[in-house]
């Protein structure tokens, strides 16, 4: 059976920065968890940040330039913590490899892992187009990354794989 990666947060997993649990119901995500398809992660607790943690942001770019090293992610008191999204990043695609996984679900705005937007650096709550580290270097290794808004879509693609 086809595993899909997903973002802890989404299946209610208290991993997000501020320990708030999401709650975010979807009957595709439901389905394909009682079918035991999905492998949570979140790659912010991975690269070893702790819940709660400081809310961080890419400065001046996107997960392309965190993982070239043109720039990095930065928390709000100002602390450089690219190395632990750089190390979440490829815990996730290590733990993709290890499942053969070629789909993930991933939770929009994240520094690590949108796929549409992210916040602009600036700790204002200004939203601008980019991707996050992890859902970055995921798909530079061929694994087609959606957010939860495109569930849709990933159902879709996931029907393609089985051709």
């Amino acid at each position: 059976m086809e595993k899909v990666l997903v973002s802890a947060c989404l299946l209610g997993i208290p991993v997000r920065y501020n320990g708030v649990v999401l709650i975010f119901e979807d009957q595709t995500l439901t389905q394909w968890r009682k079918k035991g398809r999905l492998v949570p992660i979140c790659p912010e607790v991975a690269g070893g940040l702790p819940v709660p943690r400081l809310r961080a942001e890419i400065v001046s770019g996107d997960g392309y330039r965190v993982l070239s090293n043109r720039t990095g992610v930065i928390n709000i008191n100002g602390q450089d913590v690219s190395t632990s999204f750089l190390a979440g990043a490829h815990k996730a695609l290590e733990l993709a490899r290890c499942h053969d996984i070629k789909l993930a679900v991933f939770k929009e705005g994240s520094p690590s892992c949108a796929t549409g937007y992210i916040y602009d650096g600036s700790f204002s709550g200004i939203k601008k187009t980019g991707k996050g580290v992890a859902a970055t270097l995921l798909e530079k290794n061929g694994i087609r990354v959606f957010s939860e808004r495109e569930i849709s879509e990933a159902k879709k693609y996931l029907k393609t794989l089985f051709k």
